[in-house]
């Protein structure tokens, strides 16, 4: 591989950690970088690999949370012996912290309807809907939501806090919010993070709520693209795959502790705003091209 192509490949980890967790769609990022930046090498990086590697890169960022968030996502520990006048649990719950289950089952509630929608309808928006109008338009119509939104919560405090407060039905309407992910260029953090907030979590909860929700809908997009690609691989196309991963893990890391302290003093207005140039951009840039 030249030069310049390694260079897209460590571009396109930096882009997909930067932009996974920051409400402004990586998919949507990686496909027009891929657009704009092409490459000579289809020996290795075939259309049908960077389709896969687009996507299969996001295991990188989801690790970027588990280091992170470990303590809080991990619902096993050694069995601890109960206060004085407690009475000590036996079997496999004096394991489990059963605050932790609860939520791992919230969010495989949450990943149900993506689930139910997006398996069977994968192909076709593989062959529809992955191209740059689409994400263009995404772009600027959720940044007028998120733009919308915040306006509208201005003066609202929020009903729901912490995780322990968000309930069965919260959980649902949030798996819902993440079907409209499915459409590139929409963000599935922007979309799980405004259906959090639209149901009255507070910014914090909903960001953290979509990192833990990654997790198992990463590992699963990311098998079926791998199913799909074959496992076929060459030496240097696992390379390019691990460095991507590799950089996405370490972008990630710190684009989460960013997002983090951010919201803490902000709002997600400016997102909606970068959304909307980025549209506005990418929309004359191809209309012009072709």
């Amino acid at each position: 591989m030249r030069f310049l192509d390694w260079l897209k490949v460590l571009f396109l980890g930096i882009v997909e950690g930067i932009t996974e967790w920051l409400p402004i769609s990586s998919t949507g990022h990686m496909i027009l970088v891929d657009e704009i930046w092409k490459t000579e090498n289809h020996r290795v990086l075939t259309p049908e690999f960077m389709e896969m590697f687009t996507v299969v890169i996001q295991l990188g960022a989801i690790l970027a949370v588990v280091w992170l968030y470990f303590s809080k996502l991990w619902p096993f520990h050694k069995k601890s012996r109960a206060k004085k006048g407690q009475k000590t649990q036996t079997g496999l719950l004096a394991y489990c912290d059963m605050d932790k289950i609860l939520m791992w089952l919230k969010i495989a509630l949450s990943c149900i309807p993506a689930i139910v929608i997006g398996l069977p309808l994968d192909d076709w928006m593989d062959a529809h809907l992955y191209n740059s109008y689409v994400v263009a338009a995404m772009l600027i119509l959720y940044g007028v939501a998120f733009i919308y939104v915040e306006k509208r919560n201005k003066n609202r405090k929020p009903r729901i806090r912490s995780l322990k407060e968000l309930g069965w039905k919260d959980a649902a309407l949030i798996g819902a919010f993440q079907v409209l992910s499915l459409i590139p260029g929409t963000s599935r953090s922007g979309a799980t993070i405004l259906g959090g907030i639209l149901i009255g979590t507070s910014r914090e909860l909903a960001a953290e709520y979509t990192f833990f929700l990654a997790i198992p809908v990463m590992f699963g997009a990311s098998a079926l693209k791998l199913v799909k690609f074959g496992l076929a691989f060459t030496g240097a196309q696992v390379a390019v795959l691990l460095l991507g991963m590799l950089v996405a893990f370490v972008v990630s890391v710190l684009a989460i502790k960013f997002l983090v302290g951010y919201i803490k003093k902000h709002d997600f207005s400016a997102f909606g705003r970068y959304r909307i140039i980025l549209g506005i951009v990418v929309l004359l840039w191809f209309l012009i091209a072709n």
